[in-house]
């Protein structure tokens, strides 16, 4: 979507990059941003397969693309092609905003301050001690697990259909007394919870996992990292 206020400003160039994508509201917001304050700007959503990622960015640059937000399931990919990464987004290995500099692309997160900020300010949660199951192993769970240590939670379950992902997660977060990576199959032995994160896309696939009702109790919270139809699933379970 693109907005030029302004004939003699040069037009802002940003995208959003996912597979798949059309669902995304980006570009809706970042065009209603730019109305209001009068930015010339032009904000578009690009479907890049993994494979074809690195091509699809480049391209973007090359056609003087400034920066990008990035969604499933590019983001440990943009992680790696980055030349400057904050130091969030080096500890979660995944990265959701790129920034064109004169060396390449420099990566940071906001998922993990995020989803902290809407959990304790938004729904006045107090996240200290809570006993938490993260379900995913991708680039969503990599952005919000070291924001989710930091807040003070309790344990932290991760589980993966892949155990291998689990484990690769557990080891970047180096804290094998607080973190424990599970198969998914194994959840129904795990207990209750008092934070649930769903992390997966797995309901956009239609391949939504089965979750025990004894994950929780009247006093559990659940989030799901998506939005719209894809978090249908996840928030109809909890």
């Amino acid at each position: 979507m693109s907005i030029d206020s302004s004939s003699s400003s040069p037009v802002l160039r940003y995208a959003v990059f996912g597979h798949p994508v059309a669902h995304s509201l980006s570009p809706r917001i970042h065009a209603a941003f730019a109305r209001q304050f009068g930015i010339s700007l032009e904000y578009v959503a690009i479907d890049a397969a993994p494979e074809r990622f690195d091509v699809a960015l480049a391209e973007f640059a090359a056609e003087g693309g400034l920066g990008a937000n990035i969604t499933l399931p590019l983001k440990t990919r943009a992680a790696s092609i980055c030349t400057h990464l904050s130091e969030r987004a080096r500890r979660a290995g995944a990265v959701n905003t790129l920034i064109r500099s004169a060396t390449g692309w420099e990566g940071d997160n906001t998922d993990g301050v995020g989803l902290i900020r809407d959990l304790t300010e938004r729904h006045g949660l107090d996240l200290r001690e809570r006993r938490t199951l993260l379900i995913g192993a991708g680039g969503a769970a990599r952005g919000v697990a070291p924001a989710l240590l930091d807040a003070g939670i309790g344990d932290l379950y991760i589980v993966n259909r892949t155990g291998e992902r689990a484990d690769a997660l557990a080891d970047t977060l180096g804290q094998p007394g607080r973190v424990h990576p599970r198969y998914l199959a194994d959840v129904g032995n795990l207990g209750n919870f008092d934070l649930i994160v769903n992390a997966t896309s797995a309901a956009r696939e239609h391949e939504f996992p089965s979750l025990p009702m004894s994950l929780a109790t009247p006093r559990t919270a659940a989030v799901d990292l998506s939005y719209g139809e894809a978090a249908i699933p996840f928030l109809a379970w909890a």
